[in-house]
Order: C-alpha cells, then sequence, then structure tokens
C-alpha cells in the first residue's frame, strides 16, 4: 500500500544518477548510518535508538536491484486481472467477512466503506495477510536513505519507523515487509501507519504484523481520509454500442450517467445504467475486444491507494465478488505480452510521426493511449487506444510478444509500474 507515492518517485527520479551503488563499501555505509544517527537524535529518538537501533542496521543490496529493476514484459489487463481476482480470493475474503462480521459492520457504520471493500484490499495487499514481506524493513529504509536517487524521501520515512518502534514497542525484528518499507497486513509505508493507523483491538498497541483488527480499521480510516463517498460503487462492467467512439473513454471526459445511457452505454447485461447526474467516464482496460467499465469517484480514491486502474477495476470487482455478484459478463481476450522494448519502438515510432506520447519509457500511460488513438483515427481503425498487433505492424513495430504473464507491475514489493 501506499505505492503510488512510490510510483510518483520512481518516475519523477527516472534519470537521476545515484552514487550509492549495489557494491556500497562498508565504509560507505558506515558513514551514512553516522549521519542518520544525527538525524534521529535531532528528531528527539532517544540514544538506544539512535545509536544502538541504526548502529546495528545491515546494508540490503537486494534492495537497490529491485529498486532498479524493470519488468521485461508489459503484463496485459487479463494476465493481471486473472491472477487477483480468483475463486479462492471471493471465497476466502466470504469467509473472512464471517469471521470479522461485527468488526467490519461497525467500520462501515463509522468510516462508510463497506465490508467487501475493506476485505478486497486485504486480499490484494497482502493475500489476506498470508505474504506481508520477508525484508527487515529498517535495513530497507536505511539501505534506501543512504541511496542518494531518493535519499530525502527514505530518510524521512526510516525516521519514521523509528518513531513507530519506540511508540508502539516494536522490535527490529518484528518489523518486516517490503523491500520498500511497506509493513503489515494492508502494505502500509510509515508515514501513512503514523498518520492514519488505528488501535482496533484495543489492546493498547498498532500493531499492522499480528492484529487483523489494527488493520482492518486502520484501512477503514485511511479509505475515509482519502475521500471515499459513502452509499456509492466503485464503478461496473458496462456494455458498450457497437458504434461507440472509443476517443470518449478516459478520465478526461467524465460526463454523467444519464449522457451516456443517452449514448447507448448499458450496464454489462444490457439494462439501463439510469438517469442519474452521478459523474463517470469510462475504462477500456483489454481494448475493444475486452470488457469495458464505468468509473466512478470512489474508483479514483482506490487509485490513491494504488495509482493503477488495473488495480483499481480488481479491487473494485472482487469486492462486488465478494459481496455475491457474479464474474464478468465479458469475455478476457487473450492479447499478447508485449516487452518494454516494443512498447518504447511504438512511442518512438509514434513520437517520429508527430503523435507526442512524451518520454518513450516502455509505459503505457494516458499519454500514450492518447496518441495511440490519435494514430488509430487518422488510419480509420479501431481508436481504443491499445497496441494490437495490427497497430504494431501498421506502425513499424517488429515485436515478437511472449505469451507469458510473469512479470508482475506489483512485484508485491512496492515498485508499482504499471499504469494502465
Amino acid at each position: 500500500m501506499i505505492r503510488f507515492l512510490l510510483r510518483a518517485m520512481l518516475l519523477a527520479s527516472a534519470t537521476s544518477t545515484a552514487s550509492f551503488s549495489v557494491t556500497a563499501t562498508d565504509a560507505d555505509f558506515a558513514a551514512c548510518k553516522t549521519t542518520l544517527t544525527e538525524k534521529a537524535k535531532a528528531r528527539g529518538l532517544s540514544r538506544a535508538t539512535a545509536e544502538d537501533v541504526i548502529g546495528d542496521l545491515r546494508y540490503q543490496a537486494r534492495v537497490i536491484e529491485l529498486d532498479r529493476s524493470q519488468p521485461e514484459f508489459v503484463q496485459t489487463f487479463p494476465g493481471y486481472f486473472s491472477k487477483r481476482v480468483t475463486d479462492w480470493r471471493v471465497s476466502k475474503g466470504q469467509s473472512l467477512f464471517d469471521e470479522h462480521r461485527d468488526l467490519l459492520e461497525q467500520l462501515s457504520d463509522k468510516y462508510g466503506i463497506p465490508p467487501h471493500y475493506l476485505l478486497a484490499f486485504w486480499g490484494l495487499e497482502t493475500n489476506f495477510g498470508t505474504y506481508k514481506g520477508k525484508m527487515p524493513v529498517l535495513d530497507s529504509l536505511a539501505t534506501l536513505a543512504c541511496d542518494e536517487r531518493r535519499s530525502e524521501y527514505f530518510t524521512g520515512e526510516l525516521m519514521v519507523a523509528l518513531e513507530l518502534l519506540e511508540r508502539e514497542s516494536l522490535t527490529p525484528t518484528a518489523m518486516v515487509g517490503s523491500w520498500a518499507g511497506a509493513m503489515g497486513h494492508t502494505q502500509f509505508m510509515p508515514s501513512a501507519y503514523a498518520s492514519y493507523a488505528i488501535d482496533g483491538n484495543g489492546d493498547g498497541q498498532v500493531n499492522l504484523w499480528d492484529s487483523e483488527e489494527d488493520a482492518l480499521t486502520s484501512a477503514a480510516n485511511f479509505l475515509a481520509n482519502l475521500g471515499w463517498q459513502p452509499g456509492f460503487r466503485w464503478g461496473r462492467e458496462i456494455q458498450l454500442p457497437d458504434n461507440f467512439n472509443y476517443q470518449l473513454s478516459g478520465y478526461d471526459n467524465r460526463r454523467p450517467l444519464s449522457a451516456w445511457q443517452e449514448q447507448g452505454v448499458t450496464k454489462a447485461d444490457g439494462s439501463p445504467l439510469g438517469d442519474s447526474d452521478i459523474s463517470a467516464y469510462i475504462v477500456v482496460p483489454a481494448g475493444h475486444t475486452g470488457p469495458a467499465f464505468m468509473a466512478y469517484h470512489n474508483f479514483r480514491v482506490i487509485m490513491r491507494w494504488n495509482n493503477s486502474e488495473f488495480y483499481a477495476i480488481a479491487v473494485g470487482h472482487l469486492a462486488d465478488r465478494i459481496a455475491g455478484a457474479s464474474g464478468l459478463e465479458a469475455s478476457l481476450p487473450d492479447l499478447p505480452a508485449y516487452s518494454r522494448d516494443d512498447i518504447i519502438a511504438l512511442q518512438q515510432h509514434l513520437n517520429e510521426k508527430g503523435y507526442d506520447v512524451g518520454i518513450a519509457d516502455g509505459i503505457i500511460g494516458p499519454a500514450t493511449r492518447q496518441g495511440i488513438r490519435a494514430y488509430q483515427k487518422d488510419h480509420k481503425m479501431v481508436a481504443d487506444g491499445f497496441p494490437g498487433m495490427t497497430l504494431m505492424q501498421k506502425i513499424g513495430v517488429k515485436s515478437t510478444p511472449s505469451e507469458s504473464q510473469n512479470d508482475d507491475p506489483d512485484n508485491r514489493q512496492g515498485q508499482k509500474k504499471a499504469d494502465a
């Protein structure tokens, strides 16, 4: 969780030069720890924490390797979705609802977050607590703090983590999580832990690793602070008319549901959307051959937790399934998994042909989708913004897509690069 913060920083600093390499010397790290010790003392941390805890921290070369890594293939929506919204997760979520019914209903009354959404976040973040990460969080944060590329951000997170260590009477060995420092059932970064985590079981300690009550209460509090609108859905699967203009999809084309209904858009089962003034936009994550979705305000709230449309759809649909809804009406198409080099080549070709998509970074973000749509429209193709094989061949990209979807933009450890 809070990986949207990391993602923004990863993109912003993609071209930065770090002075700290994967093979940093012991002397380098020791010198950095001395500086961190002084900063910890200046923040009012105890001498034991500032000197002993920081003094025992170990450099984690693997953390820098993961921070620098890029997925080989660009994952498609079908590959992403099918791995996250599974029958097992639906069944487990329903079982956990029965187990935590009283708490979840209390949280819904207090914070306005329906139980099935809290369970869906829990399921996607740590598979309901079965995998909360194994990296020593303080070591990871110190390693990243001593890496010049994002030193200021991670130094701050390390200081907050040390404050949590003292405030919640935690131990360094118990503080395990992602390589980027996300912790517990809901994968909070230290700053989110300090600001939004709540003692849900009343034992006097906020422990996001060992207390499911604390984790669920904290998630509800966080979502409420992100701006969740009680009483409203995340969105829904929809059915588009045969003549739909795909250039009308995307966040910049928000309009009332009533306007979409006038254009022939219906619910996935063909029933009317309803004559409402609720603002919504259309998301087509797998091109015109795949499912389409209507996204409401709470969809954007989910994206503030993790800035990925793929993630937001998965959370929303998993929540619906846990609440008893059926699966998708539309089939997931069998799409090729392009390499990052393929997408970089596509972006370069689009830029060369006058369709400005910005820096060719291998990430299919809003600018790239807009450029693809413009190219498709000019060449009498379905302008869905999706890089199908026909488009790739026409524009001149020689690619050999993989059938594998092994590379995961979540990486389960904090480096979310998917910008669906």
